[in-house]
Order: structure tokens, then C-alpha cells, then sequence
């Protein structure tokens, strides 16, 4: 997901959980997803015996050191979040003072939580409600908590919903801001903070800027490019501002239009061509779909460092290219890691063979395009420019709005080489890198900041990485202030209380300064587009954070849904519960795709013929689609198969024995043959699937299209070709965790 501080940014760090006295972890499973980060988890349990918390639909390695589970069921993450609340609110366990000062809307928030006694909320999530009061009142009594979520939350139709109740619940609690308390996004990967930072994705600029004329214009001139060619590059002007089609949905704009189809809009085309860099497209939900939009496609191109799956599943035999990409021993730059810090990587070995960079087989297709001179142009030297030096500090130069100005080369490095001299629980630096964090943690607001570890924290001073909630949405709203209450601002600041953010027009009036006429020629129009950096070092020299001082948002009035509200998975066993709480209605042109909501839910009876949760998940020896984990012998040999985790007893009702062969069916008729696994891991009306298993669909072997010597060691059925349709209303993010299936004997 692309989102904004604090709704998919951690907002603290892995080390900063040790000083946790209660973790509350929903839809992530750190034991198996993120094994070296769980240690601070266990570390918090040792010092300060904390309480770990465990919601999940599955008993996982991670809730076998929890002290509290309650295996819920797959969509109800909202329903129990609101019960929480209900009690907490009940019991007079908010933090009133947090609550009245620093967050708008939480009158709304109480009142649905109101709809949710716990009898009703255990009712809808299949958690005993003695269960659910035990644990609101361990987490709600154990301060600071945090709160943690991974896909888990994230892949539904409602996914923005629950990651925006999440937050709500931390908020209630006073726990944003603090040491041991935010809400801790763990990331999948070692740069999906980077990648989403830099934009790989298809409604926003790098650093999350808009697609407004306005920002387009900024970026052209700092990439030392012609606004007008750059305008020119879109078949017309207003396609600059619309957003494209997303890694989810790509293959909808190959096969839209066709008999049955989803329709698009694309300026009446389809697309014709893929080009994919190092992404494992056979992780992504609707595989048979994947498959279809390859054999339809006029040109597929994969960059990878081993071979890509996306290229072994299609029948086309014409114009499929399989590049050989560099690893990331064979480069240097920086990565973000998942608490928003920058880490430098130096090449350690010449890239091998025939294999290029990633960066270089960009720059060949640029010149080959006809615009590499436009592309390096940001660099500032011509085509005489340092690889990766200039095009880091062309992002620091750039990119204001995450503040990263702080994040030059020069910098980077000095704390690559000098990682020892910081603490692994504050990230705060000692001798040399005294005055800085570990990594720059983003905003880095001036070349000297020191990063900011913790955001929204205002018992430090913006200087020392302190700051409030960012003013992003206008001083007031239905005639309520939007900016933060009396004396809640950073300590040590100029200005105590709410304030906007910091503009050309209003930096005098807010910071009491007089700007100099040199200063008035050069400052920026506002601090996301300031490339003097004047706001930014004169609002710190005030102890002021540039981006304002204001409420955080529990009330959202541009979403679909202003407060979060359940509404039941598009495939749901419970379809009484359907028609309470239905989904959203369908939407048009939702990233060039049309998408059905309510239309797929109510289009028939689907417990009835689908009668079992579907539950995906990760492995702790594989790693997104395995690409790269079963080309390994010895990885490889830890699951060399594909499986399905089943209760006994289900299995059992289907006359399914251990170890045997299975068919999963999904409720847009695909189906994959499987190993049957007993487990008790999962109950009754449900079975689990990993997915990093590829090569194999419905029951057909594509691996004899891997050219040779290039097999892995470990194929099978994708789960991904089982995982059932549906996407996120706001980011089109894929409705992984709260699919139906049924199952049946091979």
C-alpha cells in the first residue's frame, strides 16, 4: 500500500519495542516473517515483561510465545478493534488529555463503538468474549503498547479501514508518539519503504506528492527537464493528472473489454507491453488472470537474478524476454528499512557474467527510447555523473515532503561505517555520531538534523526529532479547529501550540522572524517544494516542525467511509452478516479499472457452495513468490513442496488423509492440487496455503518452459491462482486474507 505517515509508515522502530509493556499484534506473524526483528519482541518480554498479544486466524509460531491469542475470524479485525474500544471507553481508560489536545473526532469513533457490546462483537469474530475483555484490559492497563500489523490487515476490501482503525485505537490510548507505543508496520521486504517512498506505484509522485500540475511542475524542474516535453510524453495533458492501472489489477488493462471482463479506462487502448523488474508478479492474486494477460501481451520483459515465474506460466512462445539482473551484492546505494531509516550498501563483487544492474538496463532502454538525456538530467552533471552518489543526493535535493533532505550520500555512508556507535533501542548516536539516529530516520528536515525515530513525539523537541501530527488537511473543518489544542506542541518550540504548516506568506508572522531580502528571493513557495531549504533550517532553529502542528484524523471526510465502519469480506461465510454489514458499492474507474463490490458479494449465496476461510501466509525459509529461495538446494529442501495446513477433523469430512492430495476450489472457479497437511494450527472452517509456490497451475507443470539449468528446486501450485477476487476501496491492495474456498478429495 502507498499511504501517509503513520497509516503505512511505522511510526517507531523494531529496537524502540523493547521498551514496550504490551504488544498487540494483528494479521502479522514476526516469529516466521521477520525472525531477527522478533528478538526485540522477546527482549520486551524479558525486561519488561511485557505482554504479547496475538490476533490471528491461525495459531502461528509468532502466538506460540504470546500470552494472550484469540484466533479470529479472517475480515472482523474492525468488529473486535470496536469492541476494544467500546470497553475502553466504558472504563474510563482513554487518555482524555491526548484525546481532547491532539485528535479530531473521536465523539463519532465512540459512538460506533457504542453498536458493539461484546456479546456482538464476539458473535461477528468468533473470539470468546471473556477472551476479548481479558485482553482489552491487559493492553489497555500495560503502557506504552504498540501496535503491529502486516498483511494480514492490510489485504482486504476494507484493508485502508482496518489501518486506519488500528491508529484510532492507539490514539484513544495516548500510545502514539511515545517510546514503546506507535503503531509498527512490518515491511516484507528490506526497501518496501524505499519503493514506496520513491513511488513505484501509480497515483503519486516520489515523496507522495500529488499528480497536480503544480507538483508535476516541481519535479520537472528539479529534474532539470522541460515541463512542456515532459507534458508531451502523455497522450494528452489530462492524462498527467489521472492515476494508472496498479501492480494488483495490470492484467485488467490487457484484458479489459473482453467477454466478461472488468472495463477499463485507458484512452481506449489496452496494454500491450509489460516490463517487469525484480517483481515476483506471481505472487499477486488472480493467477489464472496473470496467465491469461501473458499469452495476450505483445511484448513481456522480466529483469530478474533468477528466472521469473511470470515467464515459465504463459503459453506465449514470441517476444518474451528474460534479462538477467544484477543482486544487490553486485550494486551499492541505500535502502529504507521498515522504520523509515536509510542504510547504504556497498558492491562487493563485479556484476557476474552477462547480468547488468537494474540501473543500467534503465539507462539502455532510456537511450534506446530516445530521452536518457532527460532521465540522468536531475544528476546535474550531464552524463558525467557518479552512480549512486548523484542520483541520492538528486533525492535529498528533491524530495521535502518525508523530508529527506538530510539523506546525501556523504551522510549514509558515514553512519554505514560507523553503525557500531549507535544504540540498537533509542537509535541515538554516541561520539562521532552524536546528535544523530541510526540511518537518518525520515523526516531528516536539513543536512544537520539527526532524524526523527519517533513520529508525532512532542516530549522532544523537533531539533532532537520531535514534532506533532502534520497539518495536511486545512485549519478547520464543520467549523471545528484541525490544528493541535494548547501546549501540545514539540518541547522547546517557539510557537506552544496548533500551528499551520510553514509557508513563503506566513513563516515571519508564525516563527516572530524577519527574513532577509536575499532570503525572500530564494525561499520556496512552502516547505514541500522549498529547495533553499530556508523553512525547513529557520522553523528548526524555532524549534518548529515545518509540515505544522496539528490533530491527527480520526474522522476522514474525503474516504468512502468517514469512520470505519465493518463491512463483511465479498466472499463471507456469514451470510446473515452480509446483508448487516455490506460491502461498498461497486466503483468506477478505480485505478482505470471498474471494480465490483457489492455486486460480487450479493451475486449469489458463496458460503453456500464455498463454505471454508481461505488463509494465506509466509514461510520463514521462503520469501515473497520464492523466486530466488527454491533456485536454493538447501532452502528448498525445508518445504520442497507445495501444501495445504488442514484441520483433521475437516479433512477428515472430505475423507482427505494426511499427506495426501487435495483440490481447492475458489468461488471464480480456479482450483490448485495440493498436499494435505494435517495441522491443528488452523480450526475447523478453515485451511491455510502458503504462498511462494509457482510452476504449476490447476494441476498442469509449466517448469519444462525454464531454460535449462535454470529449474528450481521446489515448484508447485500458486495459492495466488485460488486467492478470490476483491480490492481495497481506497488502494486496490488485493483481498488475500478474507477469501472462501471449498475442498475435495484428489
Amino acid at each position: 500500500m502507498a499511504n501517509t505517515w503513520g497509516y503505512g509508515a511505522m511510526t517507531n522502530s523494531l529496537g524502540d519495542i523493547q521498551n514496550s509493556k504490551a504488544i498487540i499484534i494483528f494479521g502479522a506473524n514476526p516469529a516466521v516473517n521477520h525472525p531477527v526483528g522478533f528478538q526485540h519482541f522477546l527482549k520486551a518480554k524479558e525486561r519488561n515483561n511485557a505482554q504479547i498479544i496475538v490476533i490471528d486466524p491461525r495459531y502461528t509460531k509468532t502466538a506460540a510465545k504470546a500470552d494472550y491469542f484469540a484466533q479470529i475470524r479472517p475480515g472482523t479485525d474492525i468488529p473486535f478493534m470496536y469492541g476494544m474500544l467500546n470497553l475502553i471507553f466504558k472504563n474510563g481508560w482513554d487518555n482524555l488529555e491526548f484525546v481532547k489536545s491532539r485528535v479530531f473526532g473521536m465523539e463519532e469513533i465512540k459512538k460506533e463503538a457504542a453498536k458493539w457490546p461484546i456479546e456482538k462483537v464476539a458473535d461477528v469474530t468468533g473470539v470468546k468474549a471473556e477472551l476479548i475483555e481479558q485482553i482489552t484490559k491487559v493492553y489497555a492497563q500495560n503502557t506504552p503498547g504498540t501496535l503491529i500489523w502486516a498483511m494480514g490487515l492490510t489485504q482486504h476490501t476494507n484493508g485502508s479501514s482496518n489501518t486506519r482503525m488500528a491508529p484510532i485505537l492507539q490514539l484513544a490510548l495516548g500510545n502514539m508518539g511515545e517510546e514503546g507505543g506507535g503503531c509498527n508496520i512490518l515491511r516484507g521486504h528490506d526497501n518496501v519503504q524505499g519503493a514506496t517512498d520513491m513511488c513505484c506505484l501509480s497515483h503519486s509522485l516520489p515523496g507522495y506528492y500529488g499528480l497536480s500540475e503544480g507538483s508535476w511542475k516541481y519535479f520537472a524542474s528539479s529534474w532539470n527537464v522541460d515541463f512542456d516535453w515532459l507534458q508531451g510524453r502523455f497522450k494528452s495533458p489530462e492524462w498527467m493528472g489521472k492515476k494508472g492501472f496498479t501492480l494488483a489489477r495490470w492484467w485488467a488493462g490487457v484484458l479489459g473489454g473482453n467477454p466478461g471482463e472488468d472495463a477499463i479506462h485507458n484512452a481506449g487502448t489496452n496494454l500491450k507491453a509489460l516490463f517487469v523488474m525484480a517483481n515476483g508478479i506471481t505472487s499477486i492474486a488472480q493467477q489464472k488472470k496473470v496467465k491469461e494477460a501473458l499469452d495476450n501481451l505483445e511484448l513481456a520483459v522480466f529483469v530478474d537474478p533468477f528466472v521469473n515465474e511470470g515467464a515459465i506460466v504463459t503459453d506465449k512462445q514470441d517476444d518474451v524476454y528474460i534479462l538477467p539482473g544484477a543482486t544487490q551484492f553486485e550494486t551499492s546505494g541505500s535502502v529504507t528499512a521498515t522504520n523509515r531509516s536509510a542504510q547504504w550498501r556497498d558492491k562487493i563483487v563485479e556484476p557476474m557474467y552477462e547480468s547488468k544492474t537494474d540501473h543500467d538496463i534503465m539507462f539502455e532502454l532510456a537511450k534506446r527510447l530516445g530521452f536518457y538525456k532527460e532521465f540522468v538530467a536531475g544528476m546535474g552533471k550531464g552524463e558525467n555523473f557518479t552512480w549512486p552518489e548523484d542520483a541520492t543526493d538528486e533525492i535529498a535535493r528533491t524530495i521535502k515532503t518525508i523530508g529527506l533532505t538530510g539523506w546525501t550520500a556523504e551522510r549514509l555512508k558515514k553512519h554505514q561505517k560507523n553503525w557500531h556507535m549507535f544504540d540498537e533501542i533509542s537509535l541515538r548516536g554516541y561520539g562521532e555520531m552524536a546528535g544523530e539516529y541510526y540511518g537518518l530516520p525520515w523526516p531528516c528536515w536539513t543536512k544537520s538534523h539527526g532524524g526523527s525515530p519517533i513520529l508525532y513525539n512532542i516530549n522532544r523537541s523537533v531539533r532532537d526529532g520531535g514534532m506533532g501530527f502534520r497539518n495536511r488537511f486545512g485549519l478547520e473543518y464543520n467549523g471545528v479547529s484541525q490544528l493541535a489544542g494548547k501546549g501540545s506542541a514539540p518541547r522547546d518550540s517557539f510557537f506552544k501550540d496548533g500551528y499551520p504548516e510553514i509557508t513563503k506568506d506566513n513563516i515571519e508572522e508564525i516563527l516572530g522572524i524577519k527574513l532577509t531580502e536575499d532570503e525572500k528571493k530564494r525561499i520556496g513557495k512552502n516547505w514541500k517544494v522549498d529547495t533553499s531549504d530556508i523553512i525547513a533550517e529557520k522553523s528548526i532553529e524555532r524549534g518548529i516542525a515545518p509540515y505544522g502542528n496539528a490533530r491527527a484524523r480520526a474522522v476522514v471526510w474525503t474516504f468512502a467511509d468517514k469512520i470505519p465502519v465493518h463491512r463483511e469480506p465479498l466472499h463471507s461465510p456469514r451470510t446473515d452478516l452480509t446483508k448487516k454489514y455490506p460491502n461498498f458499492a461497486d466503483k468506477k474507474d478505480h485505478y482505470r479499472v471498474d471494480t465490483r463490490y457489492i455486486s460480487e458479494q450479493t451475486e449469489q449465496d458463496w458460503a453456500k457452495d464455498f463454505p471454508i476461510n481461505l488463509v494465506t501466509g509466509r514461510l520463514v525459509n521462503m520469501n515473497g513468490a520464492g523466486i530466488e529461495n527454491r533456485a536454493s538446494k538447501y532452502l528448498a529442501k525445508l518445504t520442497p513442496e507445495m501444501f495445504c495446513d488442514i484441520n483433521p477433523e475437516l479433512a477428515g469430512r472430505h475423507g482427505i488423509r494426511d499427506g495426501s492430495m487435495m483440490w481447492i476450489h475458489s468461488p471464480q472457479g480456479t482450483k490448485i492440487k495440493v498436499k494435505a497437511k494435517y495441522s491443528f494450527s488452523v480450526s475447523e472452517d478453515r485451511v491455510f496455503l502458503p504462498f511462494h509456490f509457482a510452476g504449476v497451475m490447476e494441476g498442469v507443470d509449466y517448469t519444462h518452459n525454464f531454460p535449462e539449468g535454470t529449474k528450481p528446486f521446489a515448484w508447485g501450485e500458486s495459492a495466488n491462482t485460488v486467492t478470490n477476487y476483491g480490492y481495497d476501496i481506497v488502494t486496490q491492495i488485493p483481498e488475500t486474507k478474507g477469501g472462501l474456498c471449498r475442498i475435495e478429495r484428489a
